[in-house]
């Protein structure tokens, strides 16, 4: 019998940076997709302030997988 895993990709958003802002990307999975085995990180991008140059919002984008269930 073959395993089968599906993934699905969310964006995540943090002030502080883009490694929290994929960990809020999959502690909000977490809470409807059970039984998640891997993340990839697919894209990383950030919102700055024209006045500062800073940046003010960083957004990870990621793939979770996850085994179906039968």
């Amino acid at each position: 019998m073959a395993n089968i895993a599906k993934i699905t990709e969310i964006v995540g958003s943090s002030d502080i940076s883009w490694q929290d802002a994929a960990q809020t990307a999959l502690n909000e999975a977490k809470k409807t997709i059970h039984g998640i085995t891997g993340v990839e990180v697919m894209d990383m991008t950030a919102k700055v302030d024209p006045n500062s140059g800073n940046i003010i919002v960083y957004h990870t984008t990621i793939k979770i997988a996850f085994g179906v269930e039968h």
